[in-house]
């Protein structure tokens, strides 16, 4: 009599795992996606705006004003190169400021090509756990420098909705309370999360980790100060952001108070975080349209100093992938 030995299952892992063709495809389809995102939101912009004189507007403007501005954008990311090396140092990352900038220009060099302003963030971070201590560290001190990006943001936010009068009515007032007081919730139920987590069900493998991220969340958390001096950081890169975008508006013929845009910038671009475009592209006009409407501002005149700041924009993220590869050639 024979006996019927059972064969194991077959190993399925392949089949299940997509294939790199499989993944190149999706990612490829991802970027068309989000560019034709953008480019939607700029077409439905265009249709209903005179594009002529969008592109009168922009051909007006002097190229020593593109230099002083491009200068500017850069200053104002050195200030960020220091604020996202503080934050992962303290987090036990050991970046000299060199790898911190070929890490960082690198980031913005990569926001060009992924969804949102957050996309850069994670060629930032990929390029940091190779040259960094640890990679728990990099990732905490990456979460914690976006925090505090977004903290500024709404600063300053807050602080242009009580500086301009009858900047918002008391429907508008409610509702930036609201967003505010939902905010506040949602890091509270976080925090809350984090704590309540029962760490002891997890395996050891998971345990191990979420002890190297408690460490690190430690260690942050023992410095105050240095998050305060990151978030005046934050602050003042911003404040520059604001600047030049006001300074190319005037030069598109867009005067408002430095307090309108002390409102309104930072609310586009928090709306430009969202994943749903190439780095934000469209969806900081569109808010700027809707945001400046109410004080006055030409949607025309807006859209072109917007389109302005994206030329910027752009011409910084090739200058910076450069930047960090002649960085690392100097590394190597």
């Amino acid at each position: 009599m024979t006996l019927d030995v059972p064969t194991p299952p077959a190993d399925t892992s392949e089949s299940i795992a997509p294939s790199p063709e499989k993944k190149l495809l999706r990612t490829v389809l991802q970027t068309l996606l989000h560019y034709g995102g953008s480019a939607l939101i700029l077409i439905l912009l265009f249709r209903f705006l005179p594009g002529r004189k969008v592109w009168q507007t922009l051909g007006t403007l002097p190229a020593q004003l593109w230099i002083f501005v491009l200068a500017g954008y850069f200053a104002a990311h050195t200030v960020g190169v220091s604020k996202w090396r503080l934050m992962v140092n303290v987090a036990g990352a050991g970046l000299t400021f060199r790898q911190a900038a070929r890490c960082y220009f690198a980031g913005l060099f990569g926001s060009l090509f992924l969804p949102s302003l957050i996309g850069g963030d994670l060629v930032r971070a990929g390029l940091a756990m190779r040259l960094g201590r640890s990679k728990t560290s990099v990732l905490l001190g990456s979460v914690t420098d976006r925090t505090i990006d977004f903290a500024a943001l709404v600063l300053l936010a807050g602080t242009g909705a009580l500086l301009v009068p009858g900047a918002l009515d008391q429907r508008g007032r409610k509702i930036f309370l609201l967003f505010g007081a939902a905010v506040a919730l949602a890091l509270i139920v976080l925090a809350a999360t984090i704590a309540l987590l029962p760490v002891s069900k997890f395996s050891f493998r998971i345990r191990r980790k979420l002890a190297r991220v408690r460490r690190t969340a430690r260690a942050i958390a023992q410095r105050p100060r240095a998050v305060l001096i990151a978030l005046s950081y934050a602050l003042i890169a911003q404040l520059v952001f604001i600047s030049l975008n006001n300074l190319l508006a005037v030069a598109c013929g867009l005067r408002l108070p430095y307090k309108v845009w002390v409102f309104a910038w930072p609310l586009a671009k928090i709306s430009a975080a969202l994943p749903i475009t190439q780095g934000g592209i469209g969806v900081r006009e569109a808010a700027l349209v809707a945001l400046l409407l109410p004080f006055g501002a030409p949607a025309v005149l807006t859209v072109a100093s917007g389109l302005a700041w994206e030329a910027i924009v752009i011409m910084g993220g090739l200058i910076a992938g450069l930047t960090s590869l002649l960085l690392g050639r100097l590394q190597s």
